[in-house]
């Protein structure tokens, strides 16, 4: 096949090396053109390609983008009869799957950081737009006909199917790929469809999503009912990252995924349309461009490891969070600036002791240190304070006259007791009732004392009140996960000596993707929704991992764990210490040495913090703070008013602002942050607007909520699924400001 000879524009050519097969021909090198390649159909598909790739050469696409494969010359065999055609050949690119999946992208695009997948995906965007700048509709936009080059620039080949028009003949794209398919055009005959530009958008939007999610499908989740296929998924409109139409998709993401809320407003509310119910809403190529460079600019450096940028909306390391949820390092770890040492107490400059002791004697606030207090004059009492006290000192004389005359006239003329004693009971009467209604005073002086407290609540935790109980439970964990550094790494060294054989099975079959390989009823789409729940090879392969996969039931299952059984069994063990055994080792003290100076600087810091935050608070005693200022005086108002007419009010209430707990012990340093050892699979099967054309090369790679509340500090909960312990596998409520707060509920 390699000498076969072709013939390109009526002249003779030599094929050269094979590049590539596929399901409509293969495509090969040509001798003595080497930025050209040709693409050679099976003979059964010629007879329907030849009109539209001459309609293409004939309208000279190739011509108006350097971005896109689209056919140079018509190719012909030495009898004259259509072949193929030759196109620009895109070498030293990969498919774009490679680089958003965490496990290829290791292998394919080592140095890449979050900065490269995001350029990445500008670039991709702005390929798009040159293919309808030239008038064209991709239509079957998929991941095999994305590739991208190291320095992060983007080609699109398989250009001979999409859609255009040339001279009123509308030449059509009849295929489609399910997991890029938009959901109107699901259970419809592609060949009888004319594809529109928001076709593609929608393509160009799973593809962002995928780069931006480490290759999570935006449709692949888990559905509140019975399980649904990656197409069933599209077509009903479920996308399982949405917060918007949260309750309409009853969609949640896979396990270690990333969140909508942890992206900018501008993207989350652009995959929202994208994803959402009407079509005309999903943003253009143009769009895309725009939002994932501000997305660019304004992401943060991960503060433990300087290879994890992040959305800067996000309020801790996203990579971090996942990377602890998964089990799986998203982006290469750099150790390199750290120190590495094998005592991680070498640091004679830091005191452990000393610090926790000033941490422990730091004095802390008392809301009466903080709280504004009422100045001024309350101003005169109210008329009808007065006029109730002479009423009632007029009614009490009156009853105290007439009862005094009464007596009197009683001795002096005794004969007339009966007069005298219903006078002076009704002198009495009006002695005994010369009282005032307290209800309504008292309950003025609550609510006022209500409105004190809730005011003081309120100034204390916005001057900051909270936090600092906050900081000194965070400073306490800080020290206790300071104190089980040493003995961690210790055990941590000694766990990799153990673990030797399941570390190296891992490392071996984790170099066979699924990705790569073809099995028999596996398609793109459950290849994607594998890819969504972290099955990216054959080490990530058991049963109850496949079983949660929506789509996948006990025959497909079978077939994957018989792929992997067929790798294991080629699998050997080499018990001698290699280099991967130094690389293991070096990461473990590495992540022990940059740990133990993130604790130090964290320990310093909040030191310094704590000691100052009595003359800091104080100093907030004077900040504005109308609601409590006219809580006070309502109070001492009423307080006041009530003592005039002699009525007892009840003392104030306490204010006793919610104090957080002490946190909860954290993880030694061996289970915190050295991965899990994966162990040997043997469960048994159970029964049954116009773009520029150049694209920005990326130097990324080049070295660079709830009604329940929480008990502790009383912000919103949200769901979670304990990992570990022996709740593993149990739902519970976790606070929303995690990991600043560890607050739980069951």
């Amino acid at each position: 096949m390699s000498a076969a000879s072709i013939r390109i524009a009526g002249k003779s050519a030599d094929l050269g090396k094979r590049l590539g097969r596929g399901g409509e021909g293969d495509v090969y090198a040509i001798s003595g053109l080497p930025d050209q390649a040709v693409k050679v159909y099976k003979e059964n598909l010629r007879g329907s390609r030849e009109t539209k790739v001459r309609a293409m050469v004939e309208g000279r696409l190739s011509e108006k983008s350097s971005l896109v494969a689209f056919p140079v010359a018509v190719v012909t065999d030495d009898s004259g009869a259509f072949a193929g055609f030759t196109m620009r050949l895109v070498s030293g690119f990969r498919p774009i799957h490679e680089l958003y999946s965490p496990k290829s992208r290791k292998i394919q695009f080592p140095k890449a950081d979050y900065r490269f997948l995001i350029r990445t995906a500008q670039n991709v965007a702005r390929a798009v737009a040159t293919v309808h700048q030239a008038g064209c509709v991709i239509g079957d936009f998929n991941h095999s006909g994305v590739l991208v080059a190291t320095d992060a620039t983007a080609a699109l080949i398989d250009a001979d199917s999409f859609q255009f028009n040339l001279n009123g003949r509308s030449f059509p794209c009849v295929v489609g790929t399910e997991d890029f398919t938009p959901p109107e055009l699901h259970g419809i005959n592609l060949s009888q469809v004319e594809r529109t530009r928001a076709h593609d958008n929608f393509g160009l939007a799973v593809a962002i999503f995928q780069l931006l999610a480490m290759g999570k499908h935006p449709y692949s989740g888990r559905y509140s009912g019975e399980d649904l296929s990656l197409g069933q998924a599209i077509a009903q409109h479920r996308f399982a990252y949405s917060v918007a139409r949260r309750s309409a998709t009853r969609t949640t993401p896979p396990p270690g995924s990333i969140q909508l809320t942890d992206f900018p407003q501008s993207i989350a509310l652009a995959f929202e349309a994208a994803f959402g119910l009407d079509p005309s809403n999903r943003p253009d190529p143009g769009i895309w461009v725009k939002l994932l460079n501000e997305l660019e600019t304004s992401l943060r450096r991960c503060s433990k490891f300087s290879s994890h940028y992040f959305p800067h909306v996000a309020s801790s390391c996203v990579w971090c969070r996942i990377t602890e949820q998964s089990g799986v390092e998203m982006f290469p770890v750099d150790f390199t600036a750290g120190k590495v040492s094998g005592d991680i107490s070498d640091d004679l400059s830091f005191d452990l002791s000393k610090i926790a002791a000033a941490i422990r004697a730091a004095p802390l606030p008392r809301p009466d240190d903080i709280l504004p207090t009422r100045i001024g004059d309350l101003g005169a009492q109210l008329p009808i304070i007065q006029k109730a006290q002479n009423k009632r000192k007029r009614q009490r004389f009156l009853g105290g006259a007439i009862a005094l005359t009464a007596f009197f006239a009683f001795l002096a003329l005794p004969e007339g007791v009966a007069v005298w004693g219903m006078l002076g009971l009704f002198g009495l009467s009006l002695l005994m009732t010369a009282k005032i209604d307290t209800a309504p005073l008292l309950k003025v002086y609550i609510d006022a004392d209500n409105r004190v407290r809730e005011a003081s609540l309120t100034h204390l935790q916005r001057v900051g009140f909270t936090e600092i109980f906050h900081l000194r439970n965070e400073l306490e964990s800080c020290i206790a996960k300071y104190q089980q550094l040493e003995a961690g790494l210790t055990h941590a060294l000694e766990r990799l000596k153990t673990t030797r054989e399941a570390r190296q099975r891992h490392a071996f079959l984790d170099r066979f993707l699924l990705s790569r390989v073809r099995i028999s009823g596996i398609g793109p789409a459950k290849m994607a929704a594998l890819a969504s729940f972290g099955i990216e090879s054959a080490a990530d392969i058991n049963y109850q991992a496949v079983m949660t996969v929506p789509g996948f039931g006990e025959a497909l299952t079978r077939k994957l764990l018989q792929w992997r059984r067929d790798h294991e069994a080629k699998f050997r063990y080499n018990p001698a210490y290699d280099p991967a055994d130094q690389r293991d080792e070096d990461t473990l003290r590495a992540t022990a040495s940059t740990e133990r100076a993130a604790l130090q600087a964290k320990l310093r810091s909040g030191l310094a913090a704590l000691q100052n935050a009595p003359s800091r608070l104080a100093a907030n005693k004077n900040l504005p703070a109308l609601p409590l200022m006219q809580a006070l005086t309502d109070r001492a108002r009423a307080e006041r008013d009530c003592a005039a007419l002699g009525i007892k009010t009840p003392p104030h209430g306490s204010i006793n602002p919610p104090i957080p707990r002490p946190a909860a012990p954290t993880q030694p340093f061996h289970t915190q942050y050295q991965k899990p050892v994966p162990q040997p699979q043997r469960q048994q099967i159970k029964p049954q607007a116009a773009l520029p054309h150049q694209q920005v090369r990326s130097s990324a790679g080049q070295g660079a909520a709830s009604p329940v509340s929480c008990p502790v500090c009383r912000s919103p909960m949200v769901k979670r699924m304990a990992k570990k312990g022996r709740n593993a596998g149990k739902h519970f409520w976790g606070c929303s400001c995690y990991p600043r707060c560890k607050g739980t509920r069951n």
